[in-house]
């Protein structure tokens, strides 16, 4: 077998440029020493042969594509029991590597870019950093502040935990077959934030909710969350979920598991 043929309901673009491979595997910043790096959707390996050039760390892919992982398995045999098929979002990775600190990196499947950060939050006291060339207008939201029409819920959850750095845009050409839009290669390194200084549960229960009806202010976005109305008096209320940083969700889940602990 000496190529893999995209699948569009994989959402498959492979990269065909060793010079952006490199780019992507040079932004890779190893913090607090991890020696292990999981590579989600290696396609026809360009990435990982790149990957496979640096002996500091260990590299492993994690591939849906059964004809992709026959593919890695003959051209790479550096990866034996090293490559996982399997899906990316049902993985343990804190049994898989015994929980250890890893890095996350990729060239994502843009049907399941978010589902991936979802992933990576799922598992933020392990994945210390994550370097992911995916859609470039998810790129924008992810790595968007307060105040902009595209700073989202992933965009809150993943900025309370990790600092979001846009590194450089790819175009389509680079890719076979091409996208119809641009790409984006951002890095996601684990901030000092252990714990949040609320519920984390109802934080992110509160962030979801707040970004429910985007349009609404949060103190109707949030009605569904049981509230009396004499609760929502503060300023903070007239706002919406767009024009608050995470340390006003922060404070705002602070505030209703308060008034919510009132109730009971």
């Amino acid at each position: 077998m000496d190529s893999v043929k995209a699948k569009k309901h994989l959402g498959q673009h492979f990269l065909n440029d060793p010079n952006i491979a490199r780019n992507i595997v040079e932004a890779l910043r190893l913090p607090d020493g991890v020696k292990e790096v999981l590579e989600i959707g290696p396609g026809m390996g360009v990435l990982t042969q790149t990957l496979l050039q640096h002996p500091e760390y260990r590299t492993s892919v994690v591939e849906i594509d059964r004809e992709s992982v026959e593919y890695l398995g003959r051209h790479y045999p550096a990866l034996e029991g090293r490559i996982y098929s399997q899906d990316f979002l049902k993985m343990d990775l804190g049994k898989l590597y015994d929980g250890q600190p890893l890095t996350i990196i990729g060239n994502f499947p843009y049907n399941i870019s978010s589902q991936i950060y979802f992933q990576v939050l799922a598992h933020r006291q392990q994945v210390r950093e994550c370097v992911g060339m995916i859609q470039k207008e998810v790129a924008d939201r992810l790595a968007e502040g307060p105040g902009s029409k595209t700073y989202g819920i992933l965009s809150v959850l993943l900025q309370a935990f990790y600092h979001i750095e846009y590194l450089f845009t790819v175009p389509p050409h680079v890719f076979s077959p091409p996208p119809k839009v641009q790409s984006a290669v951002i890095r996601l390194t684990r901030n000092a934030t252990e714990q949040l200084a609320c519920d984390e549960k109802l934080f992110f229960k509160v962030v979801k909710q707040a970004f429910s009806t985007r349009r609404k202010t949060l103190r109707n976005a949030l009605k569904p969350l049981g509230m009396p109305p004499e609760a929502t008096t503060d300023p903070i209320f007239d706002k919406r979920a767009e024009q608050l940083s995470v340390a006003d969700f922060v404070g705002l889940t602070q505030h209703v598991e308060h008034q919510l602990n009132m109730k009971r």
